[in-house]
């Protein structure tokens, strides 16, 4: 409605005493702008993505800043790593600043092994057009409509996706180039490295992570991804990548008995884990070997600890391997846990039935009993 003619032009102490209140509107804070992040659509949550598409979109999105995801390996360790390696990866393209840890592998041979991204020139490219031939048959030219038709499509399409792209594309089959790896800046920690003395009889936890969650609280104090810290243009995103923990290198011994001496040694790491990941600017992919684990119980707290949780079960060397109803896929994906933050309820995945494989040299996540709209339509048409 428009103002009245009467307080039109008049200055601002001759207008009404009613004009004057103490209401004032409330605004929403200002979300951090990162590169490589995103707000969550359901919960406003920062979210940055595992470098998997179709693993983002299983998990609502992406990881939320401030969270940890455990990845129960598979038997040989190669999908799990290699999840691992999607996430470092992702960090790199994005500039993000990374934090590896191992007890077996040295994280630099870790780092070597990091996939090669698909750049959008590369994808875009378009060959140079050569001399039609007279005697071409039409079916070729509209062979040649179609093709140049889908020539902006991403590579890789899988049946969990989002409609909105999140994250970069990863080739696999080559690593990445040492130029845009080494820009990237990365804290390691090597165990071996690390000289450690028994724990005390009174200690809950480990030498071996007490030395590691030392580490890794100096990392984000010394350089500002905490989030008490001043507030300054140059925020970034710390990527903790934790190599098989609660493995028998680390010193624990869930993995050699059934009653456990260490039980509590890996729960009490990940209650400091995450405490100090809730108040930083930080997000971890921890990798355990659960196969190796007997006391289910103790598996079940490790879960409960954890925001995100999946378990990876390869068909390698499994009678599955040879079964004809899995012989399009690699091996089965189980949803343990998702995060339920900022809401009172969390968001279930579609998709039961998940399994995962290796297709043109990317690693997908797909719903067993159907395959994706996208892949439909393309087939049909």
């Amino acid at each position: 409605m428009a103002a009245p003619m009467s307080s039109v032009g008049k200055p601002s102490a001759e207008r009404s005493p009613f004009n004057n209140t103490s209401f004032q509107k409330k605004t929403r804070s200002k979300l951090i702008s990162i590169p490589g992040t995103r707000p969550s659509v359901q919960n406003g949550q920062l979210l940055v993505s595992t470098g998997v598409t179709s693993l983002d979109y299983l998990l609502g999105g992406g990881l939320a800043v401030g969270t940890v995801l455990l990845i129960e390996e598979d038997r040989y360790d190669s999908y799990s790593r290699m999840i691992l390696k999607y996430f470092l990866a992702e960090g790199v393209v994005c500039r993000h600043e990374l934090y590896v840890a191992a007890a077996q592998d040295n994280p630099d041979d870790i780092l070597q092994e990091l996939p090669a991204p698909i750049l959008d020139d590369v994808a875009m490219h378009k060959p140079a057009e050569q001399p039609r031939l007279s005697r071409e048959p039409p079916d070729g030219l509209d062979a040649m409509k179609i093709a140049w038709r889908y020539q902006n499509l991403p590579k890789v399409q899988t049946a969990l996706a989002s409609s909105s792209r999140f994250g970069h594309y990863y080739d696999v089959s080559k690593t990445m180039e040492p130029e845009i790896r080494q820009a990237a800046k990365c804290h390691r920690f090597y165990l071996p490295e690390h000289p450690t003395q028994s724990s005390p009889p009174h200690s809950t936890m480990l030498e071996s992570y007490s030395a590691l969650l030392k580490s890794l609280q100096e990392v984000i104090n010394r350089e500002g991804f905490d989030v008490a810290a001043p507030m300054s243009n140059s925020r970034n995103i710390l990527r903790i990548g934790l190599h098989s923990l609660g493995s028998a290198l680390w010193g624990d011994d869930l993995c050699c008995h059934d009653n456990p001496k260490n039980g509590r040694a890996l729960t009490t790491f990940l209650y400091g884990l995450r405490a100090l990941l809730r108040s930083s600017l930080s997000v971890a992919v921890v990798t355990l070997p659960s196969h190796l684990i007997q006391d289910r119980a103790l598996m079940g707290s490790i879960t409960r600890l954890c925001d995100n949780a999946i378990a990876l079960e390869s068909f390698k060397g499994s009678e599955r391997e040879t079964n004809p109803l899995y012989k399009d896929y690699h091996g089965l994906i189980h949803v343990r846990q998702v995060p339920h933050l900022n809401c009172l309820a969390s968001k279930l995945p579609d998709h039961k039935d998940l399994a995962f494989k290796l297709k043109r040299k990317q690693f997908s996540i797909e719903g067993r009993r159907g395959r994706s709209t996208c892949c439909r339509r393309s087939s049909e048409r």
